[in-house]
């Protein structure tokens, strides 16, 4: 079967095409979907051969918090019907990369030992776009092994200044 990157791409970049006038309100619900899609049981329920599409499609739409326009439910509805739910959340990466390269922004993934305040993550995000040269959307996962410290990954650069990288570091230095 083909990678689910290249299933994704035609349909990032058609969603892409024909939603360039309003990408900011279908990057939301591009990325609900995703996050439905992504649901281990809801691809089981799918990929049974006792529901029809539209069965798929009444429980996606059932399950999602904003109310999905007209454009969204035929996008939803085209995934479905060829089967392709399995790759929504790879179509909503490829969709966010296509709306970040039109505005010139990456995302920013700031991994941190504890939770970061507001007024610090304005400062961490204007510190790392003067680092990384681009505007960054930046979004907080916590990940208490670093022990202190941040990680960031900005699509494949990464920027360890954390306390386990330290001591890695550190670890590698005394037994070499």
């Amino acid at each position: 079967m083909a990678e689910l990157a290249t299933i994704a791409r035609p349909y990032a970049e058609a969603l892409y095409k024909a939603s360039a006038s309003e990408l900011a309100n279908v990057a939301v619900w591009v990325e609900e979907l995703a996050a439905i899609a992504a649901n281990p049981q809801l691809l089981q329920f799918a990929d049974s051969p006792k529901v029809s599409s539209s069965d798929v499609f009444g429980v996606v739409t059932g399950v999602a918090k904003s109310t999905l326009n007209d454009h969204a439910k035929n996008f939803l509805r085209t995934v479905i019907e060829n089967g392709r739910l399995n790759a929504l959340p790879e179509i909503a990466v490829q969709f966010r990369t296509l709306k970040n390269a039109q505005s010139g922004s990456s995302d920013a993934m700031v991994f941190s030992a504890f939770p970061i305040d507001a007024t610090a993550l304005a400062d961490v995000a204007l510190s790392l776009e003067k680092r990384f040269g681009r505007k960054l959307n930046v979004t907080v996962e916590l990940q208490p092994e670093l022990i202190g410290g941040i990680r960031v990954v900005v699509g494949d650069e990464v920027l360890d200044t954390s306390v386990k990288a330290r001591l890695e570091q550190m670890k590698v230095a005394l037994t070499a």
